[in-house]
């Protein structure tokens, strides 16, 4: 009998990646009660955080995901202390800084979703500059949800629409437009809390989620793979 070992391993590699997510967003909660349970400023779990999404998107490039999407700020956050909002985002920028070297480097495109119009001229711009200096990348994609709602942006694609709308071509109006696989996959909400907020009402109809117990700026690489392990196990079935 003839075994061909090449023919199976290319067969278990492609089941593994039709099994495997093209994109999976992260909604970083429980930084500031991480802070608060060590008795440190709330900046500094926002900063630890910021640390975390570094490595994610190194390991997300290594695993070959595709899109990796952060919700960093809600459109109901500002409605926080106003030098927390200033603190963050400070962190923000400064990390934003850090990204994009790493973006160019490992030719990731940056994008934003959100409104831009209540951001301070500085973040603004920086956001619109990495916008702009990765634009030719289209292999992998890092996606800053920034003064981001779902409802907020189903309303401005409403907008932007002009009533020339049907279910098939809604996506084309939203934030995630640009994106080759524009509804997330998997959606990881770390912090305990078991609940959607809002996140891309849209995209989400069948996003597989994950509630993580830890507070993200103790998560780590390999809980990330936990999750994606997790994720491969499911069944995705699309109401069928």
């Amino acid at each position: 009998m003839k075994i061909r070992v090449k023919e199976t391993i290319i067969t278990i590699y492609i089941m593994e990646k039709q099994n495997y997510p093209n994109h999976i967003a992260i909604i970083p909660d429980g930084n500031r009660r991480w802070a608060r349970k060590r008795n440190l400023p709330v900046l500094e779990g926002h900063r630890r955080g910021t640390e975390v999404v570094l490595r994610l998107v190194n390991k997300a490039k290594q695993l070959d995901i595709k899109v990796l999407t952060f919700w960093s700020f809600s459109t109901e956050n500002w409605g926080r202390m106003k030098a927390e909002v200033d603190g963050l985002m400070t962190i923000i920028i400064k990390g934003l800084s850090i990204n994009l070297n790493k973006a160019l480097e490992n030719r990731i495109r940056f994008i934003h979703i959100g409104r831009k119009d209540r951001l301070s001229a500085a973040l603004k711009k920086q956001i619109e500059e990495m916008e702009e200096m990765t634009k030719t990348f289209n292999d992998y994609f890092f996606v800053l949800a920034l003064d981001y709602g779902g409802r907020d942006e189903i309303l401005r694609a409403f907008q932007r629409a002009n009533s020339k709308l049907n279910i098939d071509n809604f996506n084309h109006f939203l934030d995630t437009k640009d994106l080759p696989y524009p509804n997330p996959d998997m959606v990881i909400r770390t912090g305990g809390e078991k609940r959607t907020s809002g996140f891309m009402l849209w995209q989400a109809e069948y996003s597989e989620w994950i509630f993580y117990d830890k507070y993200f700026p103790d998560f780590t690489v390999q809980d990330f793979e936990s999750c994606i392990n997790e994720y491969k196990q499911r069944k995705r079935r699309f109401g069928k």
